[in-house]
């Protein structure tokens, strides 16, 4: 048996053209969902998933109707593979029922993992120029200047004020407050 799946922007919001190509291709039942690819979670791509069984062919109109990323499309054509169901796309003309199709399985694989290789990579090359450069990774300091610093560390310790005035007029939080005066108190 052949599954449909259809995936259309809500911009788009015209699913008509995908479903005509999966009629065309011989598909019996399609699920279909209207959200940007990027979204992780996809009811329609789901339940299409859970409804083909080992035997059935999952048709797609085109590669990135089904994945939301190269890497995406691999581990849901490995999913496929795994259980044992085909896969087709009608616009890339990939189909696994064919020896090309099944040839081509194996070099997107290579492809996705080349592309994740290559993105470590350069972040990697990216922190490592930006450290250079002085730069360090996470969230700036609330508090910018030593000498606001050791203001913060001065009035926590005179006790004439309390945590939230403190708080309120360094315009900070009480865990910001904590983490400043605990560094005085552990040596790095």
């Amino acid at each position: 048996m052949k599954i449909g799946y259809v995936r259309v922007s809500k911009q788009e919001q015209n699913e008509a053209l995908q479903i005509d190509a999966l009629k065309a291709a011989g598909c019996e039942k399609w699920f279909v969902d209207k959200m940007t690819g990027s979204k992780a979670e996809r009811k329609g791509l789901d339940e299409a998933l859970a409804y083909v069984r080992p035997g059935d062919t999952f048709v797609v109109w085109k590669l990135d109707r089904a994945g939301r990323s190269l890497t995406h499309l691999i581990e849901l054509l490995k999913g496929l593979q795994g259980r044992n169901i085909e896969f087709v796309s009608i616009t890339e003309q990939i189909d696994t029922t064919t020896p090309g199709g099944k040839l081509i399985f194996p070099l997107m694989g290579a492809l996705a993992e080349f592309e994740r290789d290559l993105i470590r990579e350069r972040a990697k090359a990216g922190l490592a120029a930006a450290r250079a450069r002085g730069r360090v990774g996470g969230r700036p300091r609330k508090l910018k200047t030593n000498g606001k610093v050791a203001l913060a560390r001065q009035m926590f310790a005179d006790q004439s004020h309390s945590i939230p005035e403190i708080c309120a007029a360094l315009g900070i939080s009480r865990a910001t407050l904590y983490r400043y005066v605990k560094e005085v108190e552990s040596p790095t």
